[in-house]
């Protein structure tokens, strides 16, 4: 007879912007008894009975994103940060919406998890829920990696929020309603545009000035109950402004070539296709388009 006594694991539970309780996360390990009662007889008249246990070591239920998510200290309940506090950042207001860096993990979080909304945005899977969580997880600290400059290439997590309403209490998921990346890059040796595969010198150089800086911006997305209000307009307007500031003469985006919609946004904003014959190598763009626009600095205007 086999006997097995378990003790239940806690798991943690997800539900929307993929968690239900964020103020503590806690791990219990789970205790594992096996018992194997063995009967058998050596012969009619002697019978042997033995019992075995073994402890089998409990295993973590967590993977590593998730754990260190929880390390994070999120809590999400928590309210968006007050306007007063953000009186030396840089943003601009429009409408209802103001848009800004993010500041707080809570933000760069809520930005993440649009991403994951979106990237999974109509697709049929029984385990949909799953993936968008865990490429939320990937994302939240890809953005956080991203802000740590290297080799002069920043990163900025751009935000799209609700206006403070001294009458309405909202917490950060219900404020943040668009997010876009934009960074200041510098262009590899040999490269003549952003993405291009080019067989550079195992020590290759990193132009860090001059014209060979310029303007990146990726994964824009806003939530779709914010979406027709011009809230993507207004990023990128708010992007191109900050990077203009900075000196830089052109700004890029890359667009897979099927989404009409993306290109539309950036060609109203002044965005133009690269032609192909420009590229030096023109098989790194396959599946998608980049685009670039020009700048001048404020000097200029």
């Amino acid at each position: 007879m086999l006997t097995i006594s378990l003790h239940k694991p806690e798991f943690l539970s997800f539900s929307h912007y993929g968690f239900r309780n964020f103020h503590k996360f806690s791990r219990t390990p789970s205790s594992w008894t096996i018992r194997a009662m063995n009967n058998y007889s050596g012969s009619f008249e002697t019978r042997k009975k033995e019992e075995l246990s073994i402890q089998v070591p409990a295993t973590s239920i967590y993977s590593s994103d998730t754990q260190r998510l929880a390390d994070a200290d999120l809590r999400f309940d928590r309210l968006q940060v007050p306007e007063k506090e953000l009186m030396h950042e840089r943003k601009v207001e429009f409408g209802q919406f103001v848009a800004r860096e993010a500041v707080i993990d809570e933000e760069y979080w809520t930005a993440a998890w649009l991403r994951a909304e979106s990237h999974w945005e109509g697709i049929n899977d029984r385990y949909v829920d799953n993936h968008k969580r865990k490429f939320a997880e990937q994302e939240f600290h890809a953005i956080k990696r991203r802000r740590t400059s290297l080799h002069g290439q920043k990163c900025r997590c751009i935000i799209m929020v609700r206006k403070e309403d001294k009458h309405v209490k909202r917490t950060v998921l219900k404020g943040v309603v668009g997010t876009l990346d934009l960074s200041v890059r510098c262009l590899l040796h040999e490269e003549t545009f952003p993405g291009e595969r080019v067989k550079a010198p195992l020590f290759c150089s990193i132009h860090g000035i001059g014209p060979n800086r310029y303007g990146y911006v990726a994964n824009l997305c806003v939530a779709k109950s914010a979406r027709r209000q011009g809230i993507a307009t207004n990023m990128l307007h708010f992007a191109i402004e900050s990077v203009k500031s900075n000196g830089i003469e052109h700004a890029y985006v890359h667009v897979h070539r099927n989404n009409t919609p993306a290109q539309k946004l950036y060609e109203k904003m002044g965005f133009e296709v690269i032609p192909l014959e420009l590229l030096i190598c023109a098989s790194s763009f396959n599946e998608h388009e980049i685009l670039r626009k020009p700048l001048h600095s404020v000097s200029d205007c």
